[in-house]
């Protein structure tokens, strides 16, 4: 007999994590904090009421695709570019200060022998950043827009690079049949196939809209299908995550003209459905094993550094590139989350022979506070912050805003349109009598 059980876990999942969404705002937190607790209330770390399966695994994958194609959708092109060398110094430094000091941590804990590449592959999970979090926070303050709301974009997804290139490059060390050089050109190919990608797509849909401007909802359902697909073939042929090609996808979509259209039709499904799965897959995947006093102090180190790192080299980056001081704090909180990326790299560690499994706990710990607290810190530091609402005028989306909502009110225009038409009939008839 079929299992239709999935569909109580699903509503069991969606009333959680709106009511705990709901409990958060009201104490000035972000939503996507109370979506996180209720992944972790009613995963195994406490009540065990939902279990990782495969069914949560790919709504969740689509969920975070849809999170960062909408994320692409709403980056203004302009300031991307702008920020660009200062993305690039953000994210390098960014990386190098965690691994660094990882590595230490680690040598503290493990002085075994043969452990140096171990200890490396601690720095290595905490150069991970999760953005999809610092994403939803950002959209749900209305900041995405912001300059250092796209320098935390334009970083993240450079940090998403110099990730793979650190992890191949240690694995590469366990595993010799890992190429470094070809992980480089695959890269490499992938930036060179997104350029032709989005010169080809713009002129393709420009064409399309000039021959069918009325059919918007069409349109909507091409963009997910090419988003789908640039994330597959990024993650399938490429080596570069899934979430980096989707993302890449609503950059290339969020140079046509009808945008704001299918950013707003995104963000009903993200809302309502896939959203939510994914914060709470995050928690339902948390499991806390037994810790020694040694593990434990190893977790509290690696916790202060997971945080104090990102902030420390996040914000060098972005003080040399000229940015305010509010703004290399606002940078540097936003690229703190590790999320679900870390616990990847962990499993990669261990299953490689990287990471001993009693550094697995710590690891979990580590995801579970810089997740939770990465919302938090940043509602402080972008609270009140005038300079960010300036910037954020000048965005194209905030300047096109009035088109969805004329569009949303289609149907109506639609009934006084006839309206109008069977009254000018009317008025008409006596004059052809």
């Amino acid at each position: 007999m079929e299992s239709y059980s999935f569909l109580m876990t699903v509503a069991i999942i969606l009333l959680s994590t709106k009511l705990l969404g709901l409990l958060t705002k009201r104490i000035a937190m972000p939503q996507v904090v109370g979506a996180l607790l209720a992944g972790l209330i009613l995963g195994p770390a406490c009540l065990g009421v939902i279990h990782e399966t495969t069914f949560l695994d790919q709504i969740a994958e689509i969920g975070v695709i849809v999170l960062m194609f909408t994320a692409g959708l709403e980056t203004d092109i302009g300031e991307l570019k702008r920020s660009g060398k200062a993305s690039f110094l953000i994210a390098l430094i960014g990386v190098i200060v965690p691994l660094a000091g990882g590595f230490v941590i680690a040598s503290i804990f493990n002085t075994q022998s043969d452990a140096f590449l171990q200890n490396v592959f601690i720095g290595v999970i905490l150069t991970a950043t999760s953005v999809s979090i610092t994403v939803e926070t950002l959209k749900e303050m209305g900041k995405l827009s912001t300059r250092s709301g796209n320098a935390i974009l334009g970083a993240a997804l450079i940090d998403d690079i110099l990730g793979i290139i650190a992890l191949t490059l240690i694995t590469s060390f366990a595993d010799p049949s890992v190429k470094i050089g070809i992980v480089l050109i695959k890269i490499a190919a992938f930036f060179v196939l997104s350029l032709i990608a989005g010169i080809v797509m713009h002129k393709l849909i420009e064409y399309w809209m000039s021959r069918a401007p009325g059919d918007l909802r069409r349109y909507a359902v091409l963009s997910f299908a090419f988003c789908l697909i640039f994330a597959y073939v990024a993650e399938e042929f490429f080596g570069v995550a899934d979430i980096t090609g989707a993302y890449i996808a609503g950059l290339i979509i969020s140079n046509t003209k009808k945008v704001t259209y299918v950013a707003s039709r995104f963000e009903i499904a993200s809302y309502m459905l896939l959203s939510p799965i994914f914060f709470a897959s995050i928690g339902a995947k948390v499991e806390v094993p037994p810790m020694t006093t040694s593990i434990i102090l190893f977790s509290i180190f690696l916790v202060l550094w997971a945080c104090i790192s990102k902030v420390l080299g996040c914000g060098l980056g972005a003080k040399l590139c000229r940015y305010s001081n509010s703004e290399c704090i606002q940078i540097g909180i936003g690229m703190i989350s590790r999320g679900e990326v870390a616990l990847i790299v962990a499993t990669k560690g261990i299953s490689t022979g990287l990471m001993q499994g009693d550094f697995f706990g710590p690891v979990v710990i580590m995801v579970i506070v810089t997740t939770i607290i990465t919302p938090i810190l940043l509602k402080l530091v972008y609270r009140d912050r005038k300079e960010d609402y300036s910037d954020l005028v000048q965005s194209k989306l905030v300047d096109q805003y009035e088109e969805v909502r004329d569009f949303d009110l289609a149907s109506q225009s639609i009934l006084d349109l006839h309206q109008n038409i069977a009254k000018q009939a009317e008025e008409k008839k006596p004059q052809t009598k």
